[in-house]
């Protein structure tokens, strides 16, 4: 009797091994990148990719807010891809996939989708440390559960070679999932919903202490002559170009969004004379890697802090600076008034919320939000001992901080700064002298490491330091 029972579950699981060589599809399962999971967001209005892998041979995928069936065959390393059209905002929706196996991602939102990434000024937690805290922390943490946000983000990690997936899922905004998200990225969505009122998917990619080059693909890189062909090193560190482009980005590389957001920059003061350059470069290589054209690109200009006094930051503000001339579809928020002396992480990442959010209401939505950006140098005219400085984005016209304007200095020829005297003299113009210069050839506005800007535009935004010479 007992070898009868053997034999039967012997024959049992010679016919399922069977079974399952003949008709692996019938046993197939479809494997998908963390992305594309339960209580995700896809970008509105959009033909969005949808990819993973399957040991079938074909995998269909069909829309719950259509009831469109979409197929893909799989190849031979396993691997499939279509592109799915999607509605105006809404949901919740259902996508059912089906590759022998069914598997019914729900809770599903369409919406906006956007990328935040950057160092640890766009890594900085709601929720974050004593020694650095948040502004408006407690009120974000307690006020938290708004249904139509979504965050995803990704971990901090390096490779060396591109990586597919990342340990990460889409989580519902309550006090946890804020409490450990960026302040500037939450914020940001929250700001999005508020005006948009569609559903806001956030991803977070930040890093602190972090390099352009290592955000940089490997094509990019290549590039740069003084980037290329430097060999791996034994031990990679954050910093080892493109490991976190690796590591970070490409597991999200791809995935239908909107735009990206920015923060980073205080990591690359020590080269801030290429930072144009190379950063200009990370970001076209990413849309080209993306796929989607030229997305919006809107980024922050580190603020103002005490340094080492070598006022390297002021060269990379500058380089920021002249990157939103460089990059298509692109803006530049300033934050040269919202920084702190005492730490490289200012609490006030509101108003940078806020002014990036501005930013793409303005010229990603084309909502009227007035200047979105602060006064921009446009000319300057020399005359005898005066200065004459002319300026774009001053809205209604240029103003102070109330205290007047002492940010402002003049050289002559011996290259040597004193502090102006400079007043406003029209709604686009301001005067600049110094007694101690008679003959004056630069003007400098707020170039150091530590200073607090003191020159505005009628809309509340600072200008971005800057210098007329290139000494």
């Amino acid at each position: 009797m007992k070898g009868c029972k053997l034999f039967i579950i012997f024959r049992e699981a010679i016919f399922l091994l069977l079974a399952n060589l003949f008709f692996g599809e019938t046993y197939a399962d479809i494997t998908l990148p963390t992305l594309f999971s339960d209580g995700m967001v896809l970008q509105q209005q959009a033909n969005v990719p949808i990819w993973g892998t399957s040991d079938g041979t074909a995998v269909s995928v069909t829309t719950s807010w259509n009831g469109k069936k979409y197929h893909a065959e799989v190849d031979d390393e396993g691997a499939w891809r279509l592109m799915v059209k999607t509605p105006k905002a809404g949901g919740p929706y259902e996508i059912c996939l089906n590759d022998g196996n069914e598997k019914i991602l729900k809770n599903i939102l369409i919406g906006e989708v956007w990328i935040a990434s950057g160092q640890s000024n766009m890594g900085m937690r709601v929720g974050n440390s004593p020694k650095d805290t948040v502004l408006h922390a407690s009120e974000l943490i307690a006020e938290a559960g708004n249904p139509l946000i979504r965050l995803f983000r990704v971990p901090v990690k390096q490779s060396t070679q591109p990586l597919d997936d990342c340990d990460a899922a889409w989580m519902a905004p309550d006090s946890a999932a804020v409490s450990a998200f960026s302040a500037v990225a939450y914020q940001f969505a929250l700001r999005l919903q508020h005006e948009l009122k569609v559903p806001i998917g956030i991803v977070q990619a930040a890093y602190g202490g972090t390099q352009v080059q290592a955000w940089m693909d490997s094509t990019t890189l290549n590039t740069f002559p003084e980037l290329a062909g430097r060999p791996a090193p034994e031990k990679i560190s954050k910093n080892t170009p493109t490991v976190l482009f690796n590591a970070m980005i490409h597991p999200i590389l791809g995935y239908g969004i909107k735009g990206a957001i920015w923060y980073q920059g205080e990591g690359n003061r020590a080269t801030a004379d290429r930072y144009t350059d190379w950063f200009a470069g990370m970001v076209r290589g990413w849309r080209q890697r993306w796929g989607q054209d030229d997305f919006p690109f809107y980024y922050v200009q580190i603020a103002p802090f005490k340094y080492d006094g070598k006022h390297e930051s002021a060269y990379l503000r500058e380089s920021q600076l002249d990157a939103a001339d460089r990059i298509p579809n692109a803006g530049m928020t300033v934050t040269i008034d919202v920084g702190s002396e005492s730490t490289i992480h200012p609490p006030d990442k509101t108003t940078v919320a806020n002014r990036l959010s501005n930013v793409a209401l303005a010229e990603t939505y084309g909502r009227e939000r007035g200047e979105v950006y602060g006064p921009k140098l446009k000319r300057t005219k020399m005359s005898g001992t005066v200065v004459r400085l002319y300026f774009d984005h001053v809205a209604d016209g240029l103003v102070d901080s109330g205290r007047g304007l002492q940010c402002f200095e003049i050289a002559g020829e011996n290259q040597v700064f004193y502090p102006a005297e400079a007043r406003i003299a029209s709604k686009d113009e301001i005067v600049v002298t110094c007694p101690q210069v008679v003959k004056p050839v630069s003007v400098r506005y707020a170039f150091k490491d530590w200073v607090v800007g003191d020159l505005y535009n009628s809309a509340g935004l600072p200008a971005s330091s800057f210098r007329t010479d290139d000494w």
